[in-house]
């Protein structure tokens, strides 16, 4: 939500990174007012589909604040942000026309957090409240710093959206990987840092306790073919003679397998309030990273990536982030925005899925073509699921030409070896 939030005020004229000097206050009252928006998206799916992207219809309702008295936005406490100047508060609720905002999937939190931001800005957030070990900050950093530590690093204010993290269920890192584990049955590549692992909830693998039957624990394996198979079409797309290995049926099947199996965890909106919120989290500390912003500069960690500005601040307080984080951040949104489109039964048809793959006459689908094949590249790199093998026996032979890892480009910040405790192997 707070790249949305970006976004709107770079269309008002204003910087991007204006977001980070409005007041926590403001940005966690953002929080409600982005959530009580979605209620004016449309329905995404096929006319037959009446249900938003959360799994219930009824969901945002269920849970945004009251409607306030006409022409009196104090009813609901609104963040009175003015896109065209964050330091005034205007007593009104923000303005967000039609059709409201629609977040990331929750896999782009999933992978975000694999990338070891979260755990990195912990660190420097830590270090700087406790001591003198980093460098002094300007005006702007300090305004980083405290709507970072007042938004993330505690509990959000009372009947906020934001908040799902109580007695119940104290550790947010925790309510993160039991978010991430039921709905793909997929942990995070490095586990809570042991400073963290010894506060309430936060035990070894406390996120997978209690859930019973309620995750997809099959969903790596049905993606990773699904991938496979869309790059096999891609490979023979162009053939004009010889077989074409790709099944446009079974490619249909593989996506409403992965379609049926996010939706059964969405049922009656569930995980629709935290998906938002840990959306949100890592939004915040994406668009922190997205350019030189105020603390980046502080920290002497200019770069011309997200992936090299995290491994340079991750250098400061002696940590190593992913070791494919540059993949990593730009598979999050284009792995979110498919995962979306098939939980909407986009490709639940062969002549639908033949469109991952297949150019269309009047070329509508090539970026989406593009796209399915950065996100095959991308996967292959920062997982190590050597999407592009084909099977053994086969023909045309069992490998890839192409080397399972993207070559990493030359920065100026010293490459960082991963370590075991943060990051993929």
């Amino acid at each position: 939500m707070f790249r949305n939030l970006a976004q709107l005020l770079a269309n008002a004229g204003r910087d991007r990174n204006d977001v980070f000097l409005v007041h926590p206050l403001q940005l966690s009252r953002w929080l409600d007012e982005a959530w009580t928006s979605a209620a004016t998206v449309p329905a995404l799916g096929q006319p037959t589909q009446l249900d938003p992207f959360l799994g219930n219809v009824d969901i945002i309702t269920t849970f945004d604040l009251p409607k306030p008295a006409a022409q009196n936005g104090q009813e609901i406490a609104p963040s009175g942000i003015v896109a065209t100047n964050p330091d005034v508060f205007n007593n009104q609720v923000f303005a967000i026309t039609a059709p409201g905002l629609i977040w990331d999937h929750l896999s782009y939190a999933y992978v975000i957090e694999s990338t070891g931001a979260f755990e990195v800005f912990a660190e420097v957030i830590r270090r700087l409240v406790i001591g003198e070990t980093l460098d002094t900050l300007s005006k702007d950093g300090l305004r980083w710093v405290r709507a970072t530590e007042e938004l993330f690093f505690r509990d959000p204010p009372l009947f906020s959206i934001g908040g799902v993290v109580s007695d119940v269920r104290p550790d947010d890192r925790v309510n993160r990987r039991n978010c991430s584990w039921r709905m793909f049955g997929m942990d995070l590549p490095h586990p809570i840092p042991a400073r963290w692992a010894g506060t309430a909830g936060a035990a070894e693998s406390a996120w997978k306790t209690d859930i019973g039957s309620g995750v997809n624990a099959d969903f790596r394996t049905k993606w990773t073919e699904l991938l496979r198979q869309v790059w096999l079409g891609i490979e023979n797309a162009r053939n004009e003679t010889g077989p074409n290995a790709t099944d446009r049926e079974y490619v249909a099947f593989l996506a409403t397998a992965i379609k049926d199996m996010l939706n059964n965890r969405r049922r009656g909106g569930q995980l629709a309030r935290e998906e938002f919120v840990h959306v949100s989290t890592m939004a915040w500390f994406h668009l922190t990273l997205e350019s030189d912003t105020p603390i980046v500069r502080d920290l002497k960690a200019e770069a011309t990536s997200a992936a090299d500005r995290l491994a340079r601040i991750a250098q400061r307080v002696g940590m190593q982030p992913a070791a494919r984080a540059r993949e990593l951040f730009e598979l999050a949104e284009l792995m979110s925005a498919l995962l979306r489109a098939i939980e909407l039964g986009t490709f639940d048809t062969g002549e639908e899925a033949e469109t991952l793959y297949i150019p269309l006459a009047n070329g509508t689908n090539a970026q989406l073509i593009r796209d399915m094949n950065r996100i095959i590249d991308l996967w292959q790199s920062a997982t190590g699921d050597r999407v592009k093998d084909r099977p053994v026996g086969n023909v045309a032979g069992a490998l890839s030409a192409q080397p399972l890892r993207l070559p990493t480009p030359s920065a100026a910040a010293p490459a960082l070896e991963t370590v075991s405790a943060n990051g993929h192997s």
